[in-house]
């Protein structure tokens, strides 16, 4: 078997302390982004609200409604005392 030398077996522990050094730099990196990407997505859905209209065809219909009521500006139709 033939020995290396100290200089080269320096050096090739060298070159697996960088490659591994670039691997970490390159996850961190990957996380940071992840991170930043994920902060702006949730900055940016704080204020929206998601409101669903439902479309009413017959007042009536709707069992106790302020507008089946007819509880508009305060004056309710069925409180026979409030005329």
């Amino acid at each position: 078997m033939e020995e290396k030398g100290l200089a080269l077996e320096l050096l090739s522990d060298y070159k697996r302390a960088n490659k591994r050094q670039f691997i970490i730099i390159i996850v961190i990196l990957v996380m940071w982004f992840l991170t930043i990407g994920y902060l702006v997505y949730t900055l940016n859905d704080i204020g929206t609200i998601e409101t669903t209209a439902q479309e009413i065809q017959d007042v009536d219909s709707i069992d106790n409604s302020n507008i089946a009521n007819g509880d508009i500006n305060g004056y309710d139709k069925t409180n026979k005392d409030s005329n």
